[in-house]
């Protein structure tokens, strides 16, 4: 047998063993064991396919580069904790302006986070070398020195708050935290579950569910500690667009008071379950009848599921690519393993407790606690978890807000485009903190 015969009939038989991990989780989840037996199949045809080609320990070489060679997601603050309601303790780091607080960290790997996992932050990219990359430090100076005159050390200037989407972390900001460091203060937070923080208590002993509206009441729990005082620009992507609507819902005073800007980017206020994900109509009915049970079931075999994970890498590596990203093969490799690694450190079980919160999330009449202040709502075109619809709908409700939606780009807009995002995002706290000076005078 050759060394070619060889590699296909090893990719065949790891691949059939990864759908078999696959199928047998699928067993206790009923007829939503039959869609998992469709997806191991696949899974197994394709990375058989795809091992044909390319040899397993080239692919391992090449993922075991991206992650040793980037800064992505190095960046840290100085740590704190807020205790949630039900006790679960929600890590956040803050940087201060004018202080660099938490140098890159050298390896890339933190350490065991609170919820278990390996920590997030990696070095899961390689850096850009040449002319772009003194490019993108200077348009990153330019921004900073920008802010930095927009708010002089004025006691008026805003703490900008970074809440992360559904799988993923506050190093999913990287871009948009390099770009303010130093400049403006901001806080940066992991949700329940998620990064550093906690598992989620009331969802380990089973007494409560995990809601948007719980996710909201986090939020105001890390606002408590990590910004007592002082006016707040708040910015969610994804989940966290939904958790700062949740804010706003349960504490519209508290919104009033403190809050002098919002952006929420690449989000909505409900109908996910009207979301199309890029699926044929028959496929999108199956997908929201069966993918609450199968994740369930998939959240009872944990063990199971994260073998087959790991073993179907490179499948879920281009399922990433494909709902991350609006353009794929535009994207840097760095900045894509990046994406993969944010994603793939989300346990199963975790995935499973958070998917059917989104099914009857609806928030478009909390969106007006947020009309009286300077907002930007922003979007990838080519979204397939939160369409770009979505936020025009948001755009509805919040008329004055700036809509901005980024041709080419996809869910994960804020890596994607992240120069764009950057100077929006300044754009935007540069006209909270006139209007947090403008009502400090005017309350005088």
């Amino acid at each position: 047998m050759t060394e070619g015969q060889e590699a296909a009939a090893q990719a065949v038989e790891t691949a059939v063993e990864a759908a078999g991990n696959w199928a047998r989780a699928g067993r206790h989840a009923g007829v939503a064991g039959a869609a998992i037996g469709v997806v191991a199949a696949g899974a197994a045809a394709g990375v058989a396919i795809e091992r044909l080609t390319v040899g397993r320990g080239m692919r391992r070489r090449a993922r075991l580069a991206l992650d040793a060679a980037g800064p992505y997601g190095t960046l840290r603050g100085t740590p704190g904790a807020a205790i949630a309601e039900d006790g679960t303790e929600l890590y956040y780091e803050v940087d201060e302006p004018g202080v660099e607080t938490g140098r890159p960290e050298k390896d890339g790997h933190p350490g065991k986070s609170r919820n278990g996992k390996g920590g997030k932050a990696d070095r899961s990219a390689k850096p850009v070398r040449g002319k772009e990359a003194r490019a993108a430090q200077e348009a990153q100076d330019g921004l900073r020195k920008r802010l930095s005159a927009a708010l002089g050390r004025r006691a008026t200037a805003p703490t900008v708050v970074f809440s992360h989407g559904y799988c993923l972390s506050q190093d999913s900001w990287h871009f948009q935290r390099s770009a303010l460091r130093g400049a403006v203060r901001t806080v940066h937070w992991d949700q329940r579950s998620h990064g550093r923080s906690s598992r989620g208590h009331g969802q380990i002993d089973g007494t409560e569910p995990v809601t948007i509206d719980l996710l909201g009441r986090d939020l105001k729990a890390v606002l408590d500690a990590a910004v007592p005082e002082g006016p707040i620009v708040l910015v969610g992507h994804s989940m966290g667009g939904m958790t700062v609507m949740a804010l706003a819902d349960q504490f519209p005073e508290y919104v009033a008071e403190r809050v002098v800007g919002v952006a929420l980017i690449g989000t909505s206020a409900g109908r996910l379950s009207e979301v199309g994900f890029g699926l044929p109509s028959m496929g999108v009915k199956a997908f929201h009848w069966l993918a609450p049970g199968v994740l369930k079931a998939l959240g009872w075999q944990r063990e199971i599921v994260e073998r087959g994970r790991r073993a179907t890498a490179d499948l879920f590596a281009g399922l990433i690519k494909r709902y991350s990203f609006g353009t794929p093969e535009k994207v840097d490799p760095g900045i894509a393993r990046f994406g993969e690694r944010l994603i793939e450190a989300t346990p199963i079980d975790v995935v499973a407790e958070f998917f059917p919160a989104f099914a009857v999330h609806d928030k478009t009449e909390a969106l007006v606690a947020y009309d009286a202040v300077p907002s930007l709502v922003l979007a990838g075109e080519n979204d397939l978890i939160t369409p770009a619809d979505h936020s025009r709908t948001i755009a509805e409700v919040l008329p004055d807000a700036e809509l901005v939606c980024v041709p080419g780009a996809g869910h994960l807009v804020m890596l994607e485009r992240p120069e764009l995002v950057n100077e929006h995002l300044v754009s935007l706290v540069e006209r909270a903190g006139a209007a947090a000076r403008s009502s400090r005078h005017a309350r005088a």
